[in-house]
């Protein structure tokens, strides 16, 4: 793994980080494609949103890009995580009078899943982990992730590659690092994130690709029973794109066309 912090080849942070001591901050999980960082407008799009929600001084673009390019240049396929916190901090939730942001770049190995998640489809688990509702933070990509790492760890069945997280008012909300949608009557169709969940990127880049081959979309509430009537179901994010649901709860679903279409559409970004 090859980190920068603040532009410097370091692995350690100041203990009193606002971001190790309150997840003050954001992140985003960039794929990297032959030395390449293909939604990367996408990425930074979203990661200045969220410095604007947080009150926070988002780093410039071009910095940014300039230590990524260092990072990732020589890398067939990879993962950049980009890492922006409030930086240093007195004791106390109040902002510093000065700050100074600080920013992690870190660069790790592609993960290599099975084939068959992206051919075949998955297996998924039905968290009881409930996500909370916070309008200030939906959406946003914010370092604060125990929900998630408390719902995956709800199973360690190696058959299963992903769990479906619902919010405290049994709305369907995402998977614990991937967005959902729902294929019925071929019409699409994705939670509505507005109180809970990530806005994720590839998320975006399917409902702006499904408008522009036709496919009627919709954004909306989704209950656990819609999910269960659903004539297709999916998952996705930036680095593992579209993958088939095929069993949730012991519940057989067919991967469909739509789901198909889709994961050319959005294949060839990542050429």
């Amino acid at each position: 793994m090859s980190i920068l912090i603040n532009g410097q080849a370091e692995s350690a942070i100041a203990v009193t980080d606002r971001g190790l001591q309150y997840g003050d901050g954001l992140f985003e999980t960039i794929a990297v494609i032959n030395g390449q960082c293909p939604l990367w407008d996408r990425h930074i799009r979203r990661l200045k949103q969220g410095c604007d929600r947080l009150s926070l001084t988002c780093p410039d673009e071009y910095l940014l890009l300039e230590e990524a390019t260092k990072l990732v240049s020589n890398n067939r396929q990879a993962v950049l995580k980009i890492i922006i916190t409030r930086g240093t901090g007195e004791r106390g939730y109040a902002y510093p009078l000065k700050s100074h942001t600080t920013r992690i770049m870190m660069c790790s190995a592609w993960p290599e899943f099975p084939v068959e998640n992206t051919q075949t489809g998955i297996k998924v688990h039905l968290c009881a982990t409930r996500l909370a509702q916070q309008p200030l933070l939906a959406g946003i990509k914010h370092l604060n992730r125990l929900e998630q790492v408390l719902a995956r760890n709800e199973w360690q069945d190696k058959t299963i590659a992903e769990g479906i997280l619902l919010d405290q008012d049994d709305n369907v909300i995402e998977g614990t690092v991937s967005n959902l949608f729902l294929v019925n009557n071929g019409r699409l169709q994705t939670p509505d994130l507005s109180l809970s969940g990530v806005a994720g990127v590839m998320r975006d880049l399917i409902l702006e690709q499904a408008s522009g081959l036709g496919i009627k979309t919709e954004i909306r509430k989704i209950r656990l029973e819609d999910v269960h009537r659903a004539d297709e179901v999916f998952v996705c994010n930036s680095v593992i794109g579209i993958w088939p649901v095929v069993d949730i709860q012991n519940q057989l679903i067919n991967v469909g066309d739509v789901t198909r279409e889709l994961q050319r559409a959005v294949s060839c970004f990542y050429v």
